[in-house]
């Protein structure tokens, strides 16, 4: 008999705000096992942090800081010019304002991913990698980060973090294993999605834009 296979399955949260909300968190959140909160760059606010770090807490979710760039017009999907120092200083004022909201939901940050453009950013530059990574070693050398791999991950590995690569069974990748940010993320068919989803777990494949196979290996998968 075939041993059973289990992968970290994570998701974007609370990335409303103000008035409006983006996405049903509480009818997804039981069915993942890490959350993602937006920590005021890219989107979330104070209440919204508040009640998904809550939300989580109840389903004994795993919370990480998705810290992305101050761009709240783009949804933090537009690549800006910031240097390693100043990632760096953006990751740990939004690490240290989801922790706050953490302790008072009575659970912890366990990880960090980049959002968006920055996550892309830091994905294929193992500078901006390295200074995701000494934010966490400043705020919390505990916390995992997740990237899509290397040079990135090689990079904050390097740095002295523990960086896991994550893949997407609902965005288009490059042949090169890059993916592909879209200004306005499009709508995918469930079917196609899942098919995708078991297709990384089981064999860790994954098409890519012109029809090639990526190989990807990874613990944790992004919906």
């Amino acid at each position: 008999m075939t041993e059973p296979v289990s992968i970290d399955i994570n998701a974007d949260m609370g990335e409303g705000f103000g008035r409006w909300a983006l996405g049903d968190d509480a009818g997804l959140m039981p069915y993942i096992t890490s959350a993602n909160v937006a920590c005021g760059g890219h989107a979330g606010d104070p209440a919204t942090m508040r009640a998904t770090t809550a939300l989580a807490a109840e389903h004994g979710v795993q919370i990480g800081a998705h810290v992305g760039l101050p761009d709240l017009l783009g949804f933090g999907r537009r690549r800006m010019a910031f240097s390693p120092d100043e990632v760096r200083d953006l990751c740990i004022f939004q690490i240290g304002a989801l922790q706050a909201f953490a302790t008072a939901a009575g659970t912890a940050v366990r990880h960090v991913k980049p959002h968006g453009a920055l996550y892309a950013m830091c994905s294929s530059d193992p500078a901006l990698a390295a200074a995701v990574a000494e934010a966490i070693r400043e705020v919390d050398p505990s916390l995992l980060l997740l990237l899509l791999g290397d040079p990135g991950v090689a990079a904050a590995r390097h740095a002295g973090v523990e960086a896991i690569p994550e893949a997407f069974p609902d965005l288009a990748y490059t042949p090169e294993g890059q993916l592909v940010i879209e200004r306005t993320k499009q709508a995918w068919d469930p079917d196609r999605v899942a098919q995708r989803a078991v297709r990384l777990v089981r064999d860790g494949e994954i098409d890519a834009q012109d029809g090639s196979t990526l190989h990807i290996e990874t613990p944790t998968i992004c919906l």
